[in-house]
């Protein structure tokens, strides 16, 4: 019997992934996620963390930033503001960012500019947790 879906996740840059899987797990912000074949529709809103999905009995796992996805008959479409393999990921920029966020975090002089440095900080610390993070879930 055939478990696989339609994945598509893309981000205003490129298309990150498009084939079949049999599972995807990512990170919102009531928690973490999974998704299997016939799936209820519904649309989720993305936090900043790991999307990691399985193809032909490997786990694949890349680092995304806030963003939606939709699930429907046809398949799942995620779409994200960056989406990255671990690999891929500048390490000293993150840091970088890590630190320049958290500054701005302090000094933050309204809820708009805390609600932005918020996400900037956690986009920043989703890509440190996960650059060489190669984790098995089987």
């Amino acid at each position: 019997m055939d478990n696989t879906f339609p994945l598509e996740i893309l981000t205003p840059e490129r298309q990150f992934f498009s084939g079949q899987v049999d599972a995807l797990t990512f990170q919102a912000k009531d928690g973490e996620w999974t998704i299997l074949k016939n799936h209820a529709p519904m649309v989720a809103a993305l936090s900043a963390g790991t999307v990691k999905f399985r193809v032909e009995g490997e786990w694949k796992e890349a680092v995304n930033s806030e963003g939606y996805m939709e699930v429907s008959a046809a398949g799942i479409i995620l779409f994200a503001q960056t989406c990255e393999w671990p690999e891929e990921v500048d390490v000293n920029r993150a840091r970088r960012l890590e630190e320049m966020a958290t500054e701005h975090l302090r000094q933050a002089k309204s809820t708009s500019e805390f609600k932005v440095n918020k996400i900037l900080l956690a986009r920043a610390m989703a890509r440190l947790r996960n650059s060489k993070n190669n984790v098995n879930l089987d």
